[in-house]
């Protein structure tokens, strides 16, 4: 069994968006990198994905404080 990572930025798609498609889902489309849409194409109903999705981090101004 295969086990893929899946990378999304939160204001294309997040994870809550992904959520809210059910059980039905949605296709995942505007995959650019041809080698990661090769690979999502060889993905097998019943293999296992972790999805996430980096979150811009800003720390404190030192003016904050």
């Amino acid at each position: 069994m295969a086990f893929w990572l899946f990378k999304s930025e939160p204001f294309k798609w997040s994870f809550e968006m992904q959520k809210a498609k059910g059980d039905k889902g949605q296709e995942w489309d505007g995959v650019r990198n041809y080698q990661a849409r090769n690979f999502m194409r060889e993905m097998k109903v019943g293999e296992r994905g972790f999805f996430y999705h980096c979150l811009l981090y800003t720390s404190p101004s030192p003016r904050d404080s």
